[in-house]
C-alpha cells in the first residue's frame, strides 16, 4: 500500500503528458510536420517525473486551474448554446467536457501535492 501511495503522486503528469501525446497525434495527422512544437508542452511534465520541484509544482497547478476554469466557462458556454463552437458532433462535445475537468482536478492535485510537501 505504501508503493501506491508514493506512486500516486505522478498521476497527474502522466495525465497531462497522455494529453498532450493525443493532441500531438491528432494535430500530426492532419496538420503535419507543424505539430513538433506541441511536444514542448510535455517537457515540465516531463522534468517533474524525472526531477520533483516543489515550486515548479505549485506553478505548473496554478497555471493549469486557470486555464482549465477557462475552459471550463468557454465549455459552460459552449453547452448552454450561447457559443456554438462543435457544431453537431456531440461526441467529440462529451470528450473535450471530459478533458477539461480531467485538467482541472489534476491541476487541483498538482497543487495539493505541493501543499502537503511530499516531494
Amino acid at each position: 500500500m505504501k508503493a501506491i501511495n508514493k506512486l500516486t503522486r505522478f498521476i497527474p503528469y502522466l495525465y497531462f503528458l497522455s494529453v498532450i501525446a493525443y493532441w500531438f497525434t491528432y494535430t500530426n495527422r492532419t496538420e503535419g510536420i507543424t505539430a513538433y512544437p506541441i511536444l514542448l508542452f510535455g517537457i515540465p511534465f516531463i522534468w517533474q517525473l524525472l526531477k520533483p520541484n516543489k515550486n515548479l509544482n505549485f506553478s505548473l497547478g496554478i497555471i493549469f486551474v486557470c486555464l482549465s476554469s477557462y475552459l471550463i466557462l468557454a465549455y459552460s458556454l459552449a453547452l448552454l448554446d450561447v457559443v456554438n463552437w462543435f457544431g453537431a458532433s456531440s461526441s467529440v462535445f462529451s470528450n473535450v467536457g471530459l478533458i477539461i475537468f480531467g485538467s482541472f482536478i489534476m491541476a487541483l492535485w498538482m497543487i495539493r501535492n505541493s501543499i502537503q510537501k511530499q516531494f
